[in-house]
């Protein structure tokens, strides 16, 4: 699928502007902007981006067999039940998974507090070719730590600075990072709780700790709020998705990715060898 040259890019509506306050209540978490019109033509538009990720991811891989070092890191942020999960599940399942690298970021471990806390992110970056994908981030240590005191405020302050002069310099080796915050509404992760809740094959999926969360709801929407304003860059800006609609959400989450692959543009490499010496020893066997 194409982009019209009438058509703005999504990458344009949906990114946050530099040197401006942010104020995520402004931002309608059911929103669909620049999507189709419905679920029905949502769905099928999704299914459509399909083909063409793939053989831009496989372009990708290809060109790093020949020394090309880009690489695409897929950042996704969200409160819980936003969808991090449900994104990995449902759009990069649109790729070969053999050329992808997924880390799902959980609580530190006793040897990662033991390191800065960037150690662990920096263990876990795609390798040249391929298409690595965060679910939850080194932003959690400027999110869950800034709620629950969990560092100084001092310290927090040049963590920013920190997380900003990290991602050019991954910019710089050749990383196009996309940072995808998903915005859900207080009201549908009550929804999404609920269902958990109401069904037991998903009890798995519930924790007790999300209520609590819930009721320090505010607190995690002004941290979110001062991240994604003091962290949007030229190199390595922020988008805000609306979450509601899971069928938005990625088809949003699909089309970014889209248009990240197609501006880089990888291209097969040339075989380094006689094509025509080689299929007539081919043939002769």
């Amino acid at each position: 699928m194409r982009r019209r040259p009438s058509e703005t890019p999504l990458r344009d509506v949906l990114r946050v502007p530099e040197g401006e306050r942010l104020d995520l209540t402004a931002y309608d978490a059911s929103a669909t902007p620049a999507g189709p019109a419905g679920k029905a033509a949502g769905l099928a538009a999704t299914a459509a981006l399909a083909p063409r990720l793939a053989d831009l991811q496989e372009r990708l891989y290809a060109a790093s067999t020949a020394g090309d070092r880009r690489r695409l890191l897929l950042v996704l942020q969200g409160m819980d039940t936003s969808g991090k999960g449900g994104t990995v599940k449902h759009v990069i399942g649109l790729f070969n998974p053999s050329g992808c690298r997924i880390r799902a970021f959980k609580a530190p471990t006793p040897e990662e507090q033991n390191h800065p806390f960037l150690w662990r992110i920096m263990k876990a970056l795609p390798q040249p070719g391929e298409i690595g994908i965060f679910d939850r981030s080194h932003y959690e240590d400027v999110l869950i730590a800034r709620v629950r005191g969990l560092a100084p405020r001092s310290q927090l302050g040049g963590r920013y600075g920190q997380i900003n002069r990290f991602e050019k310099s991954l910019v710089d080796d050749g990383v196009t990072v996309v940072k995808v915050f998903l915005h859900i509404s207080y009201e549908e992760q009550r929804n999404r709780l609920l269902e958990r809740l109401d069904n037991p094959e998903k009890h798995w999926k519930f924790n007790e700790g999300d209520i609590e969360e819930r009721s320090v709801w505010p607190a995690y929407q002004e941290a979110y709020e001062i991240a994604l304003e003091r962290c949007t860059t030229d190199e390595a800006p922020w988008y805000v998705v609306p979450a509601d609609r899971k069928w938005y959400r990625n088809w949003a989450v699909s089309k970014l990715l889209l248009e990240h692959l197609e501006a880089l543009d990888p291209r097969y490499p040339p075989g380094d060898f006689d094509v025509a010496e080689c299929r007539r020893r081919l043939l002769a066997t």
